[in-house]
């Protein structure tokens, strides 16, 4: 079923329609039921329809289900388990992101450090040897090595932690989302964007 909302809503919308509860996680998993993993079509669709919405309009998530399905499952149960599940996505880009900052502070002091040697000993060398192409060559070799140390931390600092900080936000937006279950008396069973 695709998603009516559209950009003024109030809730971002996230539909799906499954024959069975068990479409939703992962049947390989020996978790408890609550702590059970989504399935990886069933999260990839709910992440990409997420990523649609604004980052201040709430989400919801609501699962059509046949009625005699419906009838077994308890509603608290899905929800609680759906959220759980993002919440663990959460926490474990969160960790990811610590690292990634951690990973990063000890290769720029370890970049500034050899930055810093080179940038000497290409001064060094410059002032011991004659004026010269090798001594220039030597020189330049020495400025671009230093160089080439803080690319790490400088591609970390500057382009690799925001895509990690937003997953971790819309996991975190997932884990509060509301989740629904409603009675689908259609005659089409198949979910969309979450065939198991």
């Amino acid at each position: 079923m695709r998603n009516r909302s559209t950009e003024g809503a109030q809730v971002g919308r996230i539909e799906m329609k499954l024959r069975k509860v068990s479409q939703l996680f992962d049947t390989l998993d020996p978790s408890p039921f609550r702590e059970t993993d989504l399935a990886l079509q069933a999260e990839e669709y709910i992440v990409d329809r997420a990523l649609e919405f604004s980052d201040r309009v709430p989400i919801e998530i609501v699962i059509y289900l046949p009625p005699d399905e419906l009838r077994k499952t308890h509603v608290s149960d899905i929800a609680a388990a759906v959220r759980y599940y993002f919440g663990l996505r959460s926490q474990a880009v969160s960790r990811e992101l610590s690292e990634l900052f951690k990973t990063g502070r000890l290769s720029l002091v370890v970049g500034m450090v050899i930055l810093f040697i080179c940038l000497l000993l290409g001064w060094v060398f410059a002032q011991r040897m004659t004026e010269g192409p090798f001594s220039r060559v030597l020189s330049e070799s020495f400025l671009i090595l230093g160089w080439v140390a803080i690319w790490k931390p400088s591609e970390i600092f500057l382009y690799a932690w925001p895509p990690v900080a937003a997953r971790r936000k819309l996991f975190d937006r997932l884990s509060r989302a509301a989740v629904l279950l409603d009675e689908d008396d259609t005659v089409s069973p198949i979910a969309e964007g979450a065939n198991g």
